[in-house]
Parts: C-alpha cells; structure tokens; sequence
C-alpha cells in the first residue's frame, strides 16, 4: 500500500493534501461552531452546505466536460489560490452574508475543480493501483482531518474560530508548491475522447447506458444524503440532547476522523473494493446509525461514530473506486462529474433536510427516522445490483481479504 509514496508526483501530491486537508477541516469545524452558537439552527448549518453544494450541481456537468479537455495542473493552481482568498475573507467579518457568499463561492470551484482533481490523480500512478492509490488517499486525508480536527477544536476555545480561517488559508499553498515540482514527464497519459464525443450530452449517454453504475450513483446519493450528514446532526446532537460543549464536538469530530482512518486502512490493506464490500456497507453503517440516535452520552455515541466513519470511508472509496474501474477512460472527466452531481444533490438536499428533521423532530428522532431510511435503501440497492450483475448475496468475512484478483 505504502510503495505509492516511493513515487515522486504521488508523494509531493500526498504531503500536499495531508496538510490541505488538515486547514480544510479546522476550518469546517470553526464555521460550523461559529454558526451553531450565533443562531442555535442545524437547519442553518444544513443551508452553508446546501449552497456549496448547488453550483456543483448546476455547474458540474461543463466541469466534467473541461477536465476531459483541458490541462489540469495549471487551473488547479489558480483554484487554490481562489480558496485561499476566500478563507482569508472569513477573517474580515463572520455575518451570515459573508459566509454565505464564501460557500457559494466555494462551490463554483468545486464545480471545476473536482473532476479535474479527479483525472489528474488517476494520472499519477498507474491505472492498476488506482484503488490502492484511492484508499491511500483516504487514509492520508483523514490523517488530516484528525490533526485539523484536533487542533481546532483546541484553538477554537482559545483564539475563536479567525485563526483557523487563517492557518486554512496558508495551507494552499502547499498544493500549489507541490503542483509546481511535480514532473509532468512522469505522469500517465490518459486516453482522449474523440472529439465527436467530447460534449456533456455524450457524458450523460455513457453513464445512463450503465446499469450497474446508476445503481451505485443512487445508492450513494441516499445513503450520502440522510447518512453522511453528521456535520450537521452531530453538531446538533452535542448541543442538544447529549448537553455537550464545543470540546465534545471537537472530541467526536477527531473520533470520527479516527474512524475514518481506520476505514481507509482496512480498505487499502485488503485491496477489496469490490461491488459486494460496498453493499455490505452500506447496509452495516445504515443500521449503525439507527442506533447512534439512542445513544446515551457522548461516550455512547463516541462508540458508534467510530465504526460509522470507518465504514462510511469505506464506501466512498469503493463507490469513487467502481465509477472509475468500471467506466471508460476517455470518460473519466465526465464520469467523476456526475459522482460530483450526486454528491452535491446529497449535499443539497440531505443537510437541509436533517437540519431541518433536528429541529423540527429533535436530534435523535432524525438519527432514527434517517438510518432507518437509509437500511431499506441499502437492501434495496444490494438486491438491484444482484439482479444485474447476476450474482447471489452473501456476507462473510472473506468480504475483506486480500483477493488473488479482483472483480467487481
């Protein structure tokens, strides 16, 4: 797994998004307290995310289409520096205004930026280990998450949430400084479109001509948008019903990190992602988070984030992992477009509405309500995907061992 990082480009790309990630989360956690304590609404916190999430939805599609066609190194330079300004703009007032124009903003670029950050990961490791190279990814980026998470959660006592606005800042830089030595001579050429299918139009053809894809593009969006929303109810639930304090959403946001970790660990040392391991789950964090909404204190609910977020990372990687194994390479741009599609309508659509299920129903109901929506969708999913890829359903431990090869 670790032999990735002997490669130069992977390794300066790594390095760079470990600390990337770390600004990133710090700064998630500083705006999502900052906007708890200012107006006591999830559903407010749940409308930040709805407005990232929009413009990827609207805009993603000629995202897609442009990274199958452009040069990637050279906008993902000037998409950092763009982020970097609009952290530095947090730091200049903190009224619902500014911050609802920095997401906006936010989600422009992620329109852009995501498939293009995509493709030119794929280009630099060979296309064999692009699923070891995604799990490593993982594992790096919830590092991350964990140093921000914890980090942050120290400094927003201390300082308030400004200085992580600012260290989120700094922390482009060191995309960009990686972007900048890296040998373009030793990336991989990935295959090119002709040019009679190089539109959105083609795109959207490709992939609704793939069964198995939907299914694994619907799954995803339902689990992601009541499943994946725990910015929002976890927030919800410390300041409720488990009567935390921004140290307990600190401390459960470094567990769920941990988690995740974990998850990306697991995933890459088994080199399993595999259509069943995404099925098995998604059906296991589904009922998991069912019972996070009856658990008693912190601790409780500390105990179920845990295997949560590992599972949760788990999926993801899988369901990137599929998209992308599974798919045409010349349509790689496109196809990662329409996953950020799906994620942003998940985005979109669940975090208002588990925000608004929080305040409406109360914390815990949303976490009961939610998981059992998502557990009927997982078994749903598992038996659509059966029926089109022709296999039997069975779950057993061998779901995570090292195959000799790997199916889908």
């Amino acid at each position: 797994m670790f032999a990735l990082l002997r490669v130069r480009n992977y390794r300066l790309w790594a390095a760079a998004d470990l600390v990337s990630v770390g600004g990133t989360w710090m700064q998630v956690l500083g705006l999502n307290w900052l906007i708890l304590t200012a107006t006591g609404s999830a559903a407010t916190m749940g409308l930040v995310v709805m407005l990232q999430a929009l413009p990827v939805l609207l805009l993603g599609s000629w995202g897609g289409a442009l990274a199958d066609r452009l040069p990637a190194r050279p906008f993902l330079m000037a998409f950092q520096m763009v982020r970097a300004l609009l952290a530095l703009a947090l730091l200049f007032g903190s009224n619902n205004w500014i911050i609802y124009a920095v997401a906006l903003l936010s989600g422009v670029i992620s329109s852009f930026e995501g498939p293009m950050l995509g493709r030119f990961g794929s280009a630099l490791v060979p296309s064999s280990q692009l699923g070891s190279a995604l799990a490593l990814g993982s594992v790096l980026s919830s590092a991350g998450r964990i140093g921000g998470m914890a980090l942050g959660g120290v400094l927003v006592g201390i300082t308030g949430p400004s200085a992580l606005f600012a260290i989120n800042a700094a922390s482009y830089l060191a995309v960009i400084g990686a972007l900048a030595l890296m040998r373009t001579g030793e990336m991989r050429t990935l295959e090119a479109a002709p040019a009679s299918s190089r539109g959105i139009v083609a795109g959207f053809r490709y992939v609704l001509s793939q069964p198995a894809v939907l299914i694994v593009l619907a799954l995803s969006f339902v689990l992601g948008s009541l499943g994946r929303n725990y910015q929002v109810s976890m927030a919800a639930m410390v300041s409720g019903p488990l009567s935390g304090s921004s140290g307990s959403y600190g401390f459960l946001s470094t567990v769920f990190a941990v988690g995740a970790v974990a998850g990306g660990l697991l995933l890459a040392g088994s080199g399993r992602s595999t259509l069943r391991v995404l099925l098995a789950t998604g059906f296991f964090i589904s009922v998991l988070q069912f019972a996070s909404g009856l658990a008693p204190n912190v601790l409780g609910f500390a105990a179920l984030i845990l295997p949560i977020a590992a599972g949760a990372v788990i999926f993801d990687t899988v369901v990137s992992t599929r998209i992308q194994l599974d798919t045409r390479e010349e349509m790689r741009g496109r196809v990662l477009a329409t996953l950020g599609l799906v994620s942003s309508l998940s985005g979109m659509v669940g975090a208002p509405a588990v925000g608004w299920l929080c305040d409406t129903i109360g914390p815990r109901e949303a976490l009961l309500l939610a998981g059992a929506v998502t557990t009927i969708a997982a078994v749903m999913g598992a038996l659509a995907l059966a029926r089109v890829k022709g296999y039997a359903l069975t779950l057993s431990p061998a779901l995570f061992r090292r195959p000799a090869e790997q199916p889908a």
